[in-house]
């Protein structure tokens, strides 16, 4: 593994860790009143394309965090779709 793809890994492991607590916190309490709607889905938007592009590119390092980052974007998007206040 050259050190590129060390730094890769690093960085995408410490990226997806930091997101992890916000998304148990949402997932145990429901609570996503303070989430943005639409910064959400713009961020959803964007984590589908990185993973696009380091599909594309061949990024490991890239395709893995992504994944892992796209699928809990993706069901917090989906409760606050679900739990948003109806007001």
């Amino acid at each position: 593994m050259s050190p590129f793809d060390i730094i890769g890994y690093l960085a995408a492991s410490l990226t997806t860790a930091s997101f992890m607590p916000q998304a148990w916190k949402t997932f145990q309490t429901k609570d996503v009143s303070g989430i943005s709607l639409g910064m959400y889905s713009m961020f959803t938007a964007g984590i589908a394309l990185w993973l696009v592009y380091g599909l594309l590119i061949g990024a490991w390092p890239i395709v893995i965090a992504n994944i892992i980052t796209l699928v809990l974007a993706s069901a917090i998007l989906a409760m606050k779709l679900r739990y948003r206040s109806k007001t």
